[in-house]
């Protein structure tokens, strides 16, 4: 019998075809021979899926550990968890799952006090468990509420209304609804959908057309009324919400497809059949958001000419900009939310990458700060205008999340939910450092491993980073890195440009043009942890998904000999064509096009699919799924068949293609029999090839 180690030698990947296939990129030949892989839905493409699969699961089988590591997390994963509490109607509502359910399951109390009841049970929706709960929102009297669904993983949502005085489905069925709010108003609710796509093409197809509608409860979808749509704009976004007192209509407009970052904003009274006021008309690189309506007026958030934030108040009778009234200045830390509730505003901050909240008057006087309990992330605070207790949530790496209950008046919290665990979160230890990077900017990082572990190069880590779309990495808690630091292993965490953790600044240090600014950072990262003693090139894996597959593909071009595992997930691979699909077009704001010259140039220069070389790569497990129509999985495929072509090493690339999920793990049990196989795939690659 061959053994693993023997058969890691020896691998012998797939056929796969090649097709001679040439686009032009402004006077460039830019050959594309795996562009068939982009048809996932052909017959060929599935057997190419096929044999992929067996050779990965092959080759992951074989790791004697591997049952042990997904027993493990079985075992970790099973404790209850609960949400933060919402309330209607003399009800509080919250998600909980009890462990191992592939989905968290709706309750509600009459009072906190009260006896728990079952609202909605998504785990009874398909036998798979891959059907989740999109959404659940409810008239302001509770008398109905809008529920929705997402299929195995897809983004596409369906929407379905419910009578919560008899429990009871009414015949409503609301189609093809994707990134959309879902906003009660009258007896009916205002929500964003796009045409039907076309048969076959539902999870490729470029989505376009975004329109808003009104639906009356108990009325078919034929029905509704069409609230806006721009056919002269097919590739903007529009969302519509409301106030609490459902006064006004409020619409979100973005065009990120022409590279624009911000938005517009409008507003209208709820029953005028006039068009939409501007309180901002035209759409630009900055973010206006609507913090809450109180006392008549509006309390508009904003990052124009203050890259950490600012608050303003807009009286809806004289909207124009110039009538702004200022309520609270650009802080010296970003502002990560704002939220009025009980008469306060609340704002959520972020110095160094760890949460801070601070309470205000609606005048813009300061009130107070919120205690917290460490360095973590918050989030909640939010409510109705005469709420007198509020919820948050807090965790951190090695503190779960913890629900507490705040009292506006006096400031102060208590435990509402601690979750109760199998194993002492009190034996890792979290640090933060701060590294420079190639240009000499300072870049935070959190390493966390278990008490009294020793730096002498030894040890598996695996390093994880984003960098993009504002996103922030916050402190977290993720019971799946217990396992892997029980064992010795650390987690470390980049908090890359890219991403918000200091402003807009920081987002737009590392966007477009300055891409490169991301993977120097990560790069610098890696370096770090070796010049350090943390581990060792032989000892290093990294990760990141969706933005941060794109990271990870994109460093191991550029550096292949500094770590000995990537774990590229669901990852923007191709860089010239990721517009085509789906709304991949959203994402030009942020990366560019190959349209523009310039930006192709770019783009052409770190595509992870372009720059593979024929050279020693890292051991490689590339991850997606059929179901992820967010991007879509011929990135993967058209990597891993590159990749696979160029690989003049020993180490394997291999491409894990899961079924019935999407864009992330569609339940509890795919996403513990994922991360199963990664953590084999990583130990095996770094430190004992028998022994877990």
């Amino acid at each position: 019998m061959v053994s693993l180690h023997s058969a890691t030698a020896q691998i012998k990947y797939p056929f796969t075809k090649k097709v001679e296939h040439v686009d032009e990129y402004h006077g460039i030949r830019v050959p594309d021979p795996y562009r068939w892989l982009e048809d996932d839905r052909s017959a060929e493409t599935a057997e190419w899926v096929k044999v992929q699969n067996e050779l990965t699961f092959g080759f992951l089988e074989k790791i004697p550990f591997r049952n042990a590591i997904k027993q493990r997390l079985t075992e970790l994963y099973n404790y209850p968890r609960t949400s933060i509490p919402f309330h209607n109607s003399g009800y509080y509502y919250y998600y909980k799952n009890d462990g191992l359910q592939n989905q968290s399951v709706l309750y509600r109390r009459k009072g906190l006090d009260g006896k728990e009841e079952l609202v909605l049970d998504p785990n009874q929706l398909s036998k798979e468990g891959t059907t989740r709960l999109a959404g659940f929102h409810l008239s302001s009297n509770g008398h109905y509420a809008a529920w929705g669904i997402s299929k195995g993983g897809s983004d596409w949502q369906t929407y379905f209304v419910r009578d919560m005085r008899t429990g009871k489905d009414l015949k409503d069925t609301i189609s093809w609804v994707k990134v959309s709010a879902i906003a009660w108003i009258g007896d009916g609710f205002l929500y964003s959908r796009y045409p039907a796509p076309e048969a076959g093409k539902e999870l490729s197809g470029s989505n376009e057309n975004h329109q808003v509608w009104y639906h009356k409860a108990g009325t078919s979808q034929a029905e509704d009324q069409l609230i806006y749509e721009d056919q002269n704009n097919p590739l903007r976004f529009h969302i519509a919400f409301t106030d609490e007192d459902e006064q006004y209509i409020f619409l979100n407009i973005s065009d990120r497809s022409k590279g624009l970052d911000g938005n517009s904003l409008l507003f209208k009274k709820f029953g005028d059949n006039g068009d939409f006021k501007p309180i901002i008309g035209e759409v630009t690189n900055n973010v206006y958001s609507l913090a809450g309506v109180a006392a008549g007026k509006f309390y508009i958030y904003t990052n124009e000419d203050a890259p950490h934030g600012r608050v303003f108040m807009v009286d809806p009778s004289n909207p124009d900009r110039n009538q702004w009234k200022p309520v609270i200045p650009e802080p010296n830390n970003p502002i990560s939310s704002v939220g009025i509730a009980g008469g306060k505003i609340f704002l959520r901050l972020m110095k160094d990458v760890a949460s801070q909240v601070e309470v205000y008057d609606l005048n813009g006087n300061k009130e107070r700060n919120v205690e917290l309990p460490g360095i973590g992330t918050v989030s909640g605070f939010s409510g109705k205008k005469n709420d007198k207790t509020l919820f948050y949530q807090f965790t951190s790496f090695n503190y779960p999340p913890t629900i507490f209950k705040y009292d506006i008046a006096t400031g102060t919290s208590e435990i509402f939910i601690r979750p109760e665990l199998k194993f002492n979160p009190e034996e890792f230890v979290t640090h933060q450092v701060f590294y420079p990077s190639k240009d000499g900017t300072q870049v935070p990082m959190f390493i966390v491993h278990k008490k009294g572990l020793k730096y002498d190069g030894n040890n598996p880590v695996i390093l994880y980073g984003y960098g993009g779309f504002n996103v922030s990495v916050d402190p977290a808690f993720n019971p799946n890195m217990i396992a892997w630091m029980e064992k010795g292993g650390i987690y470390v965490s980049a908090n890359i440009r890219g991403g918000s953790e200091y402003g807009q600044n920081w987002h737009e240090a590392g966007m477009k043009f300055k891409k490169q600014n991301v993977f120097d950072d990560f790069i610098a990262a890696a370096e770090y942890l070796i010049k350090e003693k943390y581990t060792s090139s032989d000892k290093l894996a990294i990760m990141g998904g969706s933005n941060g597959g794109l990271l990870v593909g994109a460093v191991i071009n550029q550096r292949p000999e500094l770590f000995k595992v990537a774990i590229p997930q669901v990852g923007v691979m191709d860089m010239l064509r990721f517009h085509k699909f789906t709304i991949g077009w959203n994402w030009i704001a942020e990366y560019g096009s190959s349209e523009n010259e310039e930006e192709f140039k770019t783009l052409f220069a770190y595509s992870p699919l372009h720059n593979i070389k024929k050279q020693s790569y890292p051991a490689t497990l590339i991850t997606t799924a059929d179901h992820d129509d967010r991007v879509v999985p011929a990135h993967s495929f058209k990597y891993a068949a590159t990749l696979q072509e160029h690989q003049q090493g020993a180490l394997p690339v291999l491409i894990r293609i899961d079924t019935n999920s999407g864009h992330g793990a569609s339940s509890t049990s795919k996403a513990i029999e994922q991360v199963a196989d990664i953590f084999s795939f990583i130990w095996y690659h770094t430190m004992d090839k028998n022994n877990w």
